[in-house]
């Protein structure tokens, strides 16, 4: 058997003490205690750690650098990083990968450096390590949590197997922009919704117990307002009122603090001209003061020295001076903590404190991991093969992909293509582009892995043909929509593939216009023009503007990117084995001059009217209100709602609660899946309030014929509202509330007075209402 040996400094004799180990397989603990630490990874003395360490051993552990380089996906690092190693000059790495090769740097660092305090190794493992799911914004379609957790969970086993303990997820900016090409990352639009799925990742990466080697720290990004970027532009920055932000923004932040995410990041934008990587009131006053939050926070890719592009630090040292007051204690990749920090943290005492405590935050990191016990917990090859793409894996990601899938229209009953369908054409290229269904962000997800539509639909039905037609990414053949015309002509239905390839969207991928890009409008005219049936599905990762797919086609699938196990998913729906049941995680407009067009919106002192002579909010040129709205999406059966039931009428401010009761019914004649939405609205209060804000949902299954009630109690706290020079504020007065299967269908809504009045100190769209389904 291999020995190893693990070394460290005794902690305050200055002696050197070394330990022998056996064989240092995972969960085998220390041979003896050293001072300091303890087999028992909870028993050690960090403090003590702490105060044997020289200053720039504390820098090094704030310190992350690219494994193998900037821009690497290997972990092959060269000599003089495994010096920094050895000097205790890093703390943690991102992008390397695979157990044996980052368990020769664990060892390098707990057995050749000084104080043997093993690194970190962290990746963006987003939506799937290996075995990808549906995007982040497809899983929030599906308007259940146990989907987001379930992708976290495989995620989490999968990137742990590889040697990495620390991902950079979940992604919850609220996004109500679809130009901007991270929208893909997170939940959509509502804050509501974002916090569920927030809190879901958390629960899925982490597990119940962080020091298992199948769990992952998780980090919650972008903090915060990144996906307020001005213009939907990538990076830009973000303006706002303090109640949109408390209010829209910051409540999925809250959510996952509160369900323990032992990490955030921060933001690259500035948020009303102060980059939040030096905002000390968004980091340190609300963050780690009013949230009591504690753990780790992470700067994203070099956005400490962006500091200097921004003008707001003067240079690097002052960049890093104004991140460490504000509380970042990991410098991802600027380099600036262990190259311009040493001066200034020994001339000022201020800063040396906090700087003990964001290394305090990190070794605790490293201790709760386990890694303090046994540092090569996580490196075990086999486990690459045991949990990576399994068959197990694929399934989940297989039924994530069937709840993300939103039916937005199906004249006649299009669909499901029954047996007797006869010909089907297939057409678009997107049909059997693996890659673009692995989306932005896949890791180390393989085009090879995916079954796309076209062999699924193929392999399950005889008679499908296949014509790429229109190539939507640049390096593609020309178009060929007389093929696709012609193949048109000769099928009894067309399934027509159109959106976006895999680099249309996400980080740096912003787009002016969101429309079907390149050739596809004009392949969607000419097979319309045949007169056959169309089916056409939107493969994204963004809301689009497609009126036009709307009108011409006789039915509509939005399929988003789904992963590795799309065209089974896809192929399912379509024949009719899964019923689509998901809901838009965020509204559809009309066109790309309409947006933002989120539904909670404020009410405007003249309402937009039908008639666009006459002057009200709207434009001349397009309809009221959005193509479809955040909530919306259809079923193969139909579902009535019945009236709701309220248990009260009155809630106190202080304490109180009610209960809201509604049944549904199936009346149609297949099984199917409805997202029962409760809504509420402040229609007097000493701000403008939103039209419509969700305050609960529930995805329920239902047999033909089956009524079900579900009942939702809401707390008087949830009716807070951020008041300037006052905060959180419960008001006396009515609440209206609504429930319906969108935020423009509602079904039942009644009005509930809030007697007295209340303060608060918690984001209300970041408290989970309890629901019951009987």
């Amino acid at each position: 058997m291999k020995k190893g040996w693990w070394r460290s400094t005794a902690v305050g004799t200055g002696m050197a003490f070394a330990i022998t180990l056996a064989t240092l397989e995972p969960g085998m603990a220390l041979a003896q205690d050293a001072p300091g630490v303890s087999a028992n990874a909870g028993d050690i003395d960090l403090d003590a750690l702490l105060a044997r360490m020289t200053v720039q051993e504390k820098l090094g552990q704030l310190v992350q650098r690219a494994a193998g380089g900037e821009q690497s996906l290997n972990s092959n690092m060269k000599e003089d990083e495994l010096a920094a190693i050895r000097s205790g000059s890093i703390g943690s790495y991102l992008n390397g990968g695979g157990a044996a090769e980052l368990r020769e740097y664990q060892r390098i660092a707990v057995e050749e450096s000084r104080l043997g305090i093993p690194l970190l190794f962290a990746m963006d493992v987003i939506h799937g390590y290996r075995t990808i799911f549906p995007v982040p914004l497809g899983m929030a379609a599906s308007f259940d949590p146990s989907v987001a957790e379930d992708h976290a969970r495989v995620a989490a086993r999968e990137a742990a197997a590889i040697g990495v303990h620390w991902t950079f997820a979940p992604m919850v900016d609220i996004a109500r922009d679809p130009r901007w090409g991270r929208i893909v990352e997170g939940a959509g639009e509502d804050a509501y919704l974002g916090s569920r799925m927030a809190e879901a990742q958390v629960r899925g990466f982490q597990g119940n117990d962080l020091s298992r080697s199948d769990t992952v720290m998780a980090t919650t990004k972008h903090f915060a307002a990144y996906g307020a970027a001005e213009g939907g532009r990538d990076y830009a920055g973000a303006e706002m009122s303090e109640a949109t932000l408390r209010e829209v923004y910051l409540p999925p932040f809250r959510a996952a603090a509160d369900a323990g995410s032992r990490s955030f990041m921060t933001s690259f934008n500035t948020l009303n001209g102060v980059p939040a990587t030096g905002n000390a009131q968004l980091l340190r006053d609300i963050l780690r003061g009013e949230w009591r939050w504690d753990g780790v926070l992470v700067s994203d890719w070099r956005s400490i020295a962006e500091m200097l592009v921004h003008g707001y630090a003067g240079d690097r040292a002052d960049a890093g001076k104004l991140a460490l007051e504000a509380g970042v204690d990991v410098d991802m990749v600027a380099d600036i903590y262990a190259k311009d920090m040493v001066a200034a943290v020994r001339n000022d005492p201020a800063l040396m404190a906090r700087l003990d405590e964001s290394v305090i935050r990190v070794l605790k990191a490293k201790r709760d991991l386990g890694l303090f016990a046994d540092p090569y917990r996580y490196n075990v090859p086999a486990r690459e093969q045991e949990w990576i793409l399994t068959d197990e894996n694929r399934a989940k990601a297989r039924n994530a992909a069937e709840k993300s899938i939103v039916l937005l229209k199906n004249d006649g009953d299009l669909l499901p293509l029954a047996a007797k369908a006869g010909r089907v054409a297939l057409i678009g290229a997107l049909a059997d582009d693996g890659a673009a269904q692995l989306g932005p962000w896949h890791a180390q997800g393989d085009p090879q892995d995916v079954i796309t539509l076209r062999t699924a639909l193929q392999k399950a039905r005889s008679g499908v043909s296949y014509t790429p037609a229109v190539h939507v990414r640049p390096d593609g053949p020309a178009s060929d929509i007389a093929a696709a015309v012609a193949a048109a002509a000769q099928a009894d239905v067309v399934v027509l593939a159109l959106g976006e390839h895999d680099r249309q969207s996400g980080e740096g991928h912003s787009r002016a216009s969101i429309e079907l890009s390149g050739d596809q409008l004009e392949l969607l005219r000419a097979v319309a023009a045949t007169g056959k049936p169309i089916v056409a599905i939107i493969m994204t990762g963004r809301p689009m503007a497609i009126p036009e797919v709307s009108e011409l086609a006789d039915a509509v699938l939005y399929g988003w990117y789904l992963g590795v196990e799309a065209g089974p998913a896809l192929t399912r729906t379509l024949l009719g084995e899964v019923n689509p049941g998901a809901k838009l995680p965020a509204s559809l407009p009309r066109t790309t001059g309409q947006v933002p067009v989120n539904y909670d919106h404020l009410p405007s002192g003249r309402p937009g009217q039908p008639d666009p002579d006459e002057l009200s909010s709207r434009y001349i040129d397009i309809p009221v209100g959005p193509l479809y709205a955040f909530g919306y999406g259809l079923s193969y059966t139909d579902f009535e709602f019945g009236d709701a039931v309220f248990g009260a009428r009155e809630i106190p401010a202080e304490g109180g609660s009610l209960t809201v009761s509604v049944p549904v019914t199936n009346t149609g004649k297949r099984t199917g899946d409805e997202v029962v939405q409760l809504y509420m609205r402040d229609p007097v209060a000493s701000t403008s309030r939103p039209v419509a804000q969700l305050r609960g949902y529930k995805r329920v299954t239902l047999a033909p014929g089956e009524t079900r009630t579900v009942t939702f109690t809401l707390s008087a706290q949830q009716f807070l509202y951020w008041k300037p020079g006052a905060g959180w504020t419960v008001d006396a007065g009515e609440i209206e509330l609504m429930v319906g299967n969108a935020a423009d269908a509602i079904h039942a809504r009644a009005t509930v007075e809030i007697i007295g009045s209340a303060a608060g100190s918690i984001e209300p769209a970041a408290i989970e209402t309890p629901v019951e389904v009987r």
